[in-house]
């Protein structure tokens, strides 16, 4: 059940495409990236009412820009400079990352059947969104690639210093970290927020915000908590399925036969990796409580 409900983040971060061309301004990356962050951070700290004391003030200021900040800002940079089915193809190769650093920092071994699971991921989702007249950006290539090294390595050190707070509010800290993260950039590169807004753009934006951070990084932080870092990372190659699932669904796009096996390749990839038999995990480093109200 948890596994399923961790898997709700990646297939609510499918819908972030169909929301972003629909509905919001264009050309404004980084401010989306901004308000989708910053304010859903403010609002679950005053909510739960919780600081972090100790090393956790800049461990969730490092794992809030390695988790959001500056994946966001990478993400949105290969997907400005690069076709969406190339971006994704880059980011199927997190769960390749994940294995290979939860070996490194946390003594996880890679097998074989994790390794050719990954392979048949980056495999399906290729066949899923890439296209033959795809062209390479070589800044493009290096930001996807760099966006998904950084949430990778934010995945693993999320599992590697466990917070002493319960996820809604670990939730709030990175938020908050990644959005103060991205607001100098926002401002630098492209000025300050347009002087009216739609109701679709404030639509697009709350959606973003409430949902898309907020609800979404909560339940993914909340199974980084309970699940190995390897598993957690195979539920991302969810957001391009659903995202083309949705785009044939709320966009009329084509679907071609190579797209329905690339569909059924990514899922039996997901599968297999979850039913592999788990070796026990070392024990996560402690840490002393460190939440303190406000």
């Amino acid at each position: 059940m948890l596994l399923l409900v961790t898997g709700l983040t990646p297939a609510i971060w499918g819908t972030t495409y169909v929301v972003t061309t629909e509905l919001l301004p264009p050309d404004r990356p980084f401010l989306a990236g901004t308000i989708r962050a910053l304010p859903a951070g403010l609002l679950l700290v005053a909510l739960t009412r919780q600081l972090p004391t100790g090393d956790w003030w800049w461990r969730a200021a490092v794992l809030g820009v390695l988790n959001i900040g500056a994946f966001f800002a990478l993400l949105f940079v290969g997907a400005y400079r690069l076709p969406g089915g190339v971006a994704a193809t880059m980011g199927a190769i997190g769960p390749l990352l994940v294995a290979g650093l939860s070996q490194l920092l946390l003594g996880q071994r890679m097998t074989l059947r994790t390794v050719l699971a990954a392979l048949a991921g980056v495999a399906g989702v290729s066949l899923l969104v890439l296209r033959a007249d795809a062209r390479l950006d070589g800044l493009g290539v290096a930001a996807a690639l760099g966006g998904t090294a950084v949430m990778a390595l934010g995945v693993v050190l999320s599992k590697r210093w466990p917070s002493p707070a319960p996820p809604l509010v670990t939730t709030g800290w990175q938020l908050v970290a990644g959005g103060l993260f991205l607001l100098p950039i926002a401002l630098v590169v492209e000025g300050p927020p347009p002087a009216a807004m739609t109701t679709g753009n404030l639509a697009g934006y709350a959606y973003l915000s409430l949902i898309g951070a907020a609800l979404a990084y909560t339940l993914w932080f909340r199974g980084i908590a309970a699940l190995s870092p390897t598993e957690v990372s195979f539920l991302g190659l969810l957001s391009p399925l659903v995202a083309t699932a949705i785009g044939w669904l709320a966009l009329d796009q084509r679907l071609t036969l190579a797209q329905g096996i690339g569909a059924a390749v990514v899922l039996g990839a997901l599968l297999t990796a979850q039913t592999a038999r788990r070796a026990p995990a070392p024990p996560a480093e402690r840490v002393p409580p460190g939440a303190v109200s406000i």
